[in-house]
């Protein structure tokens, strides 16, 4: 059983990883329309009826040219998944930079952050849901997601300490905070409600972790002494 999940394991890694990372000027711009091309295709026509050909003539590369660093068009899909994750972060961090600077009350901490989040789910949102629903999970995509969702949550319990707010466990609910407003905000922009607007349903994010976060630190401490 090890050797056949070994062997699944390579072979993912092989046909779900670019072939070679570009180390030249002009061997990066060559993948970087690639990857550009590859993102309006699947933006615009969906992940099936994409092929490479179609990608690598919008980008006006040669099909082996594409060949050379991606093996197919999921590897494509993987490597834009991996971007989309990399800017996120680099916005989410932006977040706290401001925040550490600004000291900024719980409601508004909380509204830059859910304004961040949504403003990445609302760039090519169609990109945006294909990524979420189509690019395959590799074991170093999800352990980078993973690694992420920590960094941030420690951002955010740095923040709730300094507010005196979080509930006894400051660490586990901005862990709980990072992923519930992704996956709430994802939810609002991309399949809302019947009835209800995206501003509804952020508000509503908002409020619930407003709430959920604003118990002070002490206070739970203080009232489970013996």
């Amino acid at each position: 059983m090890r050797a056949i999940l070994s062997f699944g394991y390579s072979h993912w890694r092989t046909v779900l990883t670019p072939r070679k990372r570009p180390r030249q000027q002009r061997s990066r711009e060559t993948v970087a329309a690639i990857l550009e091309a590859a993102a309006q295709l699947f933006q615009r026509q969906g992940h099936a009826a994409t092929t490479t050909n179609q990608i690598a003539e919008r980008a006006g590369v040669s099909i082996g040219s594409l060949y050379q660093y991606f093996p197919n068009k999921d590897a494509l899909l993987v490597e834009l998944a991996d971007h989309h994750l990399n800017a996120a972060a680099e916005q989410i961090a932006l977040v706290f930079t401001r925040a550490a600077e600004q000291r900024p009350a719980l409601d508004r901490l909380l509204a830059d952050l859910v304004r961040c989040v949504a403003a990445l789910h609302t760039d090519r949102p169609d990109l945006h849901r294909l990524l979420f629903e189509e690019a395959p999970r590799t074991p170093e995509l999800v352990a980078r997601f993973r690694q992420a969702e920590r960094l941030i949550a420690s951002a955010l319990a740095g923040e709730l300490r300094r507010l005196g707010v979080g509930g006894p466990a400051p660490e586990m609910n901005a862990l709980f905070a990072v992923q519930g407003i992704e996956a709430q905000v994802h939810g609002a922009l991309l399949d809302p409600p019947a009835g209800t607007s995206v501003a509804d349903c952020l508000r509503a994010v908002l409020l619930l972790w407003e709430r959920a976060l604003a118990e002070p630190y002490e206070h739970r401490r203080a009232s489970s002494a013996p």
